[in-house]
């Protein structure tokens, strides 16, 4: 895709992972936040770009989905903005959009949500890791899988697109439809580097609601 830089022949900088993209999906409503959760501030900066600038530690190049005419913060040099041409479809139609915006320069990439203010690039660097021989890995915690937090190779967009034409938008039939790896707490947490940066794995932790932004910011010593 024209407009996304790519590092082909170059030297990949200290802490990212060779052949990572990165994607981080914006386009959502946020009803139950009532307001942008891209603008939300956190710690002196817009939380989109917060999860933008962590996920570059460990995986370039990085787009971010927004919906159509969505008006995102200013963002780090050389990230791009991608739009999703199709409203209403949920994550699994921005996950599509992400994929065939880096597929020209990666082999996968790790997808996040805009929510995601706590995410370490130890956990991008181990869930790559993880995600080596399967299509998909994707965590699994607290009852529940996390498609906003995992990796997925460049040429499950195909079947993707296959589950949307068929109105099957749940990112879980993708993961019973190709290899997905599911990774659990204890696996995430073999990994010396993981353990000590994000020993909770608040990597995992999302913002839904007003209360849960507050608690954030208390949590992050923050304001």
């Amino acid at each position: 895709m024209s407009g996304v830089p790519s590092e082909e022949g170059a030297r990949v900088p200290a802490g990212r992972v060779a052949g990572l993209a990165g994607v981080v999906l914006c386009g959502g409503q946020s009803r139950r936040m009532g307001r942008a959760k891209a603008w939300l501030d956190f710690g002196g900066e817009p939380l989109l770009a917060r999860v933008v600038r962590r996920v570059a530690e460990a995986a370039w190049p990085v787009v971010v989905v927004a919906a159509p005419g969505q008006d995102v913060p200013a963002l780090p040099a050389g990230v791009t903005v991608v739009r999703d041409a199709v409203e209403g479809q949920g994550p699994l139609r921005g996950i599509a959009a992400g994929l065939e915006a880096v597929a020209p320069h990666a082999e996968r990439a790790y997808v996040s949500a805009t929510d995601a203010p706590f995410l370490t690039p130890a956990f991008v660097r181990r869930m790559a890791a993880l995600q080596q021989g399967f299509a998909v890995a994707v965590p699994h915690a607290e009852g529940h899988h996390h498609p906003l937090a995992s990796v997925y190779g460049c040429a499950v967009r195909a079947e993707a697109l296959a589950l949307l034409a068929a109105d099957r938008r749940r990112p879980f039939f993708l993961f019973e439809q190709v290899p997905t790896r599911v990774v659990s707490p204890e696996l995430l947490l073999e990994d010396e580097a993981l353990a000590a940066a994000d020993p909770e794995l608040w990597s995992l932790r999302n913002l839904n609601t007003p209360d849960d932004y507050a608690a954030a910011l208390a949590a992050a010593g923050l304001r």
